[in-house]
């Protein structure tokens, strides 16, 4: 079997850049598709000010792009652990299933768990900027 100490920082490698792959592709998403202005209705319509759109996807595109590349990693993934939990309470009324009518809380709360495991382990191997020194 093989030594967990040595495959630690490849798992948070993996971690890291399915988050931030994740975290771009939505931003992206509400920045070039749904546009910031639309963003903001989206959220004025569920219930969150509507000037909160333009920190979500600066966050969300920065923060995929610093996680992509190992640039202080575990706080990135600290701050989006809060920010995916706040997304998932707008799907608490529809559910678990994210197949619900309006998307239930799983995949949210999944994504929030993960961004924590992710701020518990390490940046990762090949991070580019450790977040913390050993």
């Amino acid at each position: 079997m093989t030594n967990p100490s040595r495959t630690v920082p490849y798992a948070a490698l993996i971690l890291r850049l399915i988050l931030g792959v994740m975290f771009l592709a939505h931003g992206l998403t509400k920045l070039l598709v749904f546009t910031p202005a639309g963003t903001a209705g989206f959220f004025e319509s569920i219930g969150f000010p509507g000037f909160l759109a333009y920190p979500v996807i600066a966050f969300e595109v920065v923060g995929g792009l610093f996680l992509i590349l190992g640039v202080f990693a575990r706080w990135v993934a600290a701050i989006a652990t809060v920010q995916l939990f706040v997304a998932a309470t707008v799907h608490f009324g529809n559910g678990w299933s994210f197949t619900n009518p309006n998307g239930g809380w799983e995949y949210p709360v999944f994504l929030s768990l993960t961004a924590l495991a992710l701020a518990l382990l390490d940046d990762g191997a090949f991070a580019l900027k450790r977040s913390f020194r050993n």
